[in-house]
């Protein structure tokens, strides 16, 4: 199981997001370029002290991500306000990676045509979204633990 972040916008949800991978011990990669300076001193700031428990991988861009040795095994799968299938009903697998798109504006669509699912996590009608962080974190949970991974 990995974690992965498309072209992020906001540095606290990084932050949130090495939390996230430090905790339930899966890798994080982001998916440059990113919105705000991405340098080893920014990830160590936003991360507070879970930066050393965590693994994270830095893609210059959508390409050495896909080209990524890692991205041979398990499926892509992309968490979006536009997917086709509810989390509730997802079948995860150990191999997946849960990808999340940009803050501001998703995923573009040539993200969404190179996933091999498309997830949204449903929410009450009168309401927009959640904040990326807390998605991932509400996604990354189901996952490890509908596979039996969880720590």
């Amino acid at each position: 199981m990995r974690l992965a972040l498309f072209q992020p916008d906001i540095p606290q949800n990084v932050g949130a997001a090495i939390r996230l991978s430090a905790c339930f011990g899966v890798p994080l990669e982001i998916i440059e370029p990113c919105a705000f300076p991405v340098s080893n001193r920014s990830l160590k700031r936003a991360s507070l002290d879970y930066g050393p428990e965590a693994v994270i991988v830095r893609h210059d861009s959508w390409d050495a991500f896909l080209a990524s040795p890692d991205r041979a095994a398990g499926r892509l799968l992309l968490f979006t306000t536009r997917g086709a299938e509810r989390l509730d009903r997802f079948r995860f697998a150990s191999g997946d990676t849960l990808l999340f798109g940009q803050e501001s504006s998703g995923a573009p669509d040539a993200v969404h045509a190179r996933a091999e699912a498309r997830i949204c996590i449903p929410i009450r009608p009168q309401t927009r979204s959640l904040n990326l962080s807390v998605s991932a974190g509400v996604a990354l949970y189901s996952a490890l633990s509908a596979t039996g991974m969880l720590p």
